[in-house]
């Protein structure tokens, strides 16, 4: 049984739609819905809702909080560090600043342990055409096949970092050369 901790911060992916306003706002996690709608045969996952946020307006003290939220989970080895059971870690995140977070993750953790897998989309889980549950089942999937490091995971392609970047004009992310 391979366990995944899937560390929820908000963004797009989780954006719901509040009928009173007519907006899209991140008010609550959406990814347990997601979770249940996925076969995974031999995998746990374990829920840690970090914080409900658009990512333009995450701060370096949110970041800190993820690399923290990454350590307890057991992401990184080395002396001091706890070290869970998880095989694998899922950090859902927006996409306008998913690559700040992912270059502070490979900074600050020189040994992952396991795969950490940063994943969200372009279009919330709520609306038609989203791409959602394809990067959450992809994210998933790719901790149980890629080695330990740090990794952008979506729309078919795991880029490990650093040097992803997020291409807005073709709504996905690449690696720069």
């Amino acid at each position: 049984m391979r366990h995944i901790t899937l560390i929820t911060t908000g963004g797009t992916i989780e954006k719901t739609y509040d009928e009173l306003t007519g907006k899209l706002e991140n008010r609550s996690s959406v990814v347990r819905r997601m979770v249940l709608r996925l076969r995974l045969e031999e995998v746990a996952v374990s829920f840690h809702e970090l914080m409900s946020k658009d990512s333009l307006y995450m701060t370096d003290d949110d970041r800190r909080r993820i690399v923290e939220a990454v350590r307890a989970a057991g992401g990184a080895g080395g002396a001091g560090e706890l070290v869970t059971e998880a095989s694998g870690i899922v950090i859902l995140h927006g996409t306008d600043t998913l690559t700040n977070t992912g270059e502070r993750l490979h900074a600050e953790i020189a040994n992952p342990r396991v795969p950490i897998v940063l994943t969200g989309a372009m279009r919330p889980y709520e609306l038609k055409r989203s791409d959602a549950v394809q990067n959450l089942t992809e994210a998933i999937f790719a901790t149980g096949v890629l080695e330990a490091g740090v990794y952008c995971v979506g729309h078919g392609r795991a880029l490990r970092f650093p040097g992803v970047v997020k291409d807005r004009e073709r709504g996905t992310f690449v690696k720069q050369c």
